[in-house]
């Protein structure tokens, strides 16, 4: 089930978001990830909009999204593979169509994930603060199938 956000799964969150970057961002320091850690609740939570997926009554992943930026997508490493990441991808598309994301180069789980989804790159630069390789991915949202004249046409 996917459900907005409420305050009582902060913590939750926090353990998914810790849990998944142990994994994804292996080669980021630990001053930074726990600066991210006391941002997430304090400055980037209050300005998202964050939709959680839930099962048996616990926080299996998450998205934040900034308009059509995917600020944040982790998922419970226990449940990776478990089209969680998809489901949430998929509640984005629905709220704002094209989305956007920038994804650590160094991240293969990510990158990876995103790919599989549809993302193409747009852009690489440098993250200000870690000094890594960002890159920068769209996904275009879908169109509808064209109306039966054209599919005929084109066969």
């Amino acid at each position: 089930m996917i459900r907005q956000y409420d305050a009582a799964d902060c913590e939750p969150l926090l353990d998914v978001w810790a849990r998944a970057s142990a994994l994804a961002h292996p080669f980021l320091g630990d001053a930074f990830m726990a600066l991210e850690r006391e941002n997430i609740p304090k400055v980037y939570l209050p300005v998202a909009d964050t939709w959680v997926a839930a099962a048996d009554g616990r926080i299996t992943g998450f998205i934040s999204l900034l308009g059509n930026e995917v600020g944040a997508l982790f998922v419970d490493p226990d449940c990776h593979r478990g089209g969680i990441g998809r489901a949430l991808i998929d509640k984005a598309r629905s709220l704002h169509g094209d989305l956007e994301v920038e994804v650590f180069e160094q991240n293969a789980l990510g990158r990876a994930f995103y790919e599989s989804v549809g993302f193409r790159l747009v852009e690489r630069k440098i993250h200000d603060l870690t000094r890594h390789a960002l890159l920068r991915l769209h996904l275009a949202a879908e169109h509808p199938d064209p109306p039966n004249g054209d599919a005929a046409r084109r066969s």
